[in-house]
């Protein structure tokens, strides 16, 4: 338990998988056992398997309508229901499953008809219908991933249904930025008890969640162990009053329920009512802190790309996202073409805004990879980096496989996916105080500095749940280094 000395056990780990680099199924064992901290941008929804939506979907009675092969309730003829064509007809399965992610696109199955980013986000339509019925069990299988993975803290985008069909219900009204103080008091009267029915679905879809997993059993999965909080989801892609609506719910859910961490804002930055309202957005963010002043805020922000939009679209997201409070950036794959990057980047290492990358969600959607990709830039500036998934589910990959490719792509060594792993608890909305000095992650506070078993540094982690978090990754890291040449034999 003693507090790591600069360097020890990294220089073994560093070997072992340098040595790796060139092999990639070598460098999958290694990177998989390798201790994870948290998944920041992972969206609940996004994060299930097709393979997964057609099982549930099959217990549902759901059919296939066979012109588009989508997903339809009953009646219909026996053999157009899900169960046979499952049974009956696995090539039409496997169409569906294409259909249902960026499976097949990903293999060039109508990569020529079709962009990577209108496959990905149409299949959210596809799934839809079947997991807004089946929250619990989404749960549970990306607890059951993330534990997989060795993910010890997930926090998950997820809006309960309630708060779905009252952001819909909202009227379509014109709203200006002058108009967001009189539109929150008609909104806030309805908010006591949209917020008690919101906890109250919460609570039972984790009850299901957890029994599905056998929690709190001596049948208890590995997955009952991840740590888990939620973000609220704005959505940028409505009428700015359903727009608003969705911030200020999101807002007063965090506000009142310690499961909720923070607010986030969806949908592709690139669609035109987006690009639109993209300023009004960003005041509807600062109107909301203001009345809301702890709830944290993380931004999906400069998720573009050169070709995607008019260059000049590219010019200031990411800064107006920055200026508007954001504490952390999703995606962020455009700030090389932000027309004052350098200051954007400075501000973001000054003040310690962290950008969440998400490798392989950049190179589908929006075809950003390799040296294209910002990762290095970001590090260079000293802005804090953190890994995560977005969307694993649909995008056909997992924690691993982005930090094999942060390895492949982006010449990341082990003390630098280390340090990421390290910033995603450091830099996650966790309640309490961190385990490490403000600013330099990986030196620890005075009270943990001679060892993590003091007892002022077991205090700390007793009233710390990001303490204590951080402090189990440590040693858990500790074990790895210790162990890692053991993992897979030497070459023969």
């Amino acid at each position: 338990d003693a507090a790591p000395a600069p360097g020890a056990g990294e220089a073994r780990a560093e070997a072992v998988l340098d040595k790796a680099r060139d092999d990639t199924a070598v460098l999958r064992v290694l990177l998989r056992s390798m201790p994870k901290g948290g998944d920041l941008h992972n969206h609940l929804s996004g994060a299930i398997a097709a393979e997964d939506y057609l099982g549930w979907a099959a217990k549902d009675g759901l059919c296939v309508q066979r012109e588009g092969l989508a997903l339809v309730a009953p009646p219909c003829p026996p053999a157009d229901t899900l169960t046979a064509i499952a049974r009956d007809e696995p090539f039409v399965y496997a169409r569906i499953v294409d259909d249902l992610s960026t499976r097949g696109w990903q293999r060039g199955v109508g990569a020529d008809d079709v962009t990577g980013h209108t496959q990905f986000f149409r299949s959210f339509d596809r799934f839809g219908m079947v997991a807004s019925k089946h929250a619990a069990d989404s749960l549970a299988q990306a607890l059951r991933t993330a534990a997989g993975d060795h993910v010890a803290y997930l926090e998950l985008m997820m809006n309960p249904e309630t708060m779905t069909r009252f952001i819909f219900a909202a009227p379509d009204v014109p709203l200006d930025e002058a108009g967001l103080a009189a539109r929150y008091e008609v909104e806030k009267s309805a908010l006591p008890a949209l917020v008690a029915q919101m906890r109250a679905e919460i609570d039972a879809t984790e009850a299901a969640a957890r029994a599905h997993l056998g929690c709190g059993t001596p049948q208890a999965e590995p997955a009952c162990g991840v740590a888990l909080h939620y973000l609220a989801s704005g959505f940028r892609a409505l009428p700015p009053a359903q727009v608003f609506r969705s911030l200020i719910a999101g807002f007063a859910l965090c506000a009142a329920d310690p499961r909720f961490v923070g607010v986030n804002i969806v949908q592709p930055e690139d669609w035109p009512v987006a690009l639109r309202d993209y300023d009004l957005h960003m005041a509807m963010f600062r109107f909301l802190e203001a009345h809301y002043p702890g709830v944290h805020r993380t931004l999906h922000a400069g998720e573009l790309a050169y070709g995607l939009v008019p260059p000049l679209v590219m010019k200031d997201h990411i800064a107006k996202a920055v200026a508007a409070g954001a504490e952390r950036i999703g995606h962020g794959t455009d700030i090389a073409y932000e027309a004052d990057a350098p200051q954007t980047l400075r501000t973001m290492a000054q003040k310690g805004i962290a950008v969440e990358i998400n490798l392989s969600s950049n190179a589908v959607i929006l075809g950003v990879k390799g040296s294209e990709h910002p990762l290095n830039l970001y590090r260079r500036f000293g802005v804090p980096v953190v890994l995560s998934t977005d969307d694993e589910g649909v995008l056909r990959t997992d924690m691993t496989g982005e930090y094999v490719r942060a390895v492949h792509e982006q010449g990341l060594d082990y003390r630098a996916l280390k340090q990421a792993s390290r910033n995603s608890l450091e830099y996650a909305f966790l309640p309490g105080e961190s385990l490490w000095l403000r600013g330099t992650v990986g030196t620890p506070v005075p009270a943990c500095a001679a060892s993590f078993a003091a007892p002022a540094c077991k205090t700390l982690q007793d009233r710390s749940e990001k303490a204590r978090l951080e402090a189990s990754l440590e040693a858990r890291f500790a074990r790895y280094e210790e162990t890692i040449g053991e993992i897979v034999p030497p070459a023969p």
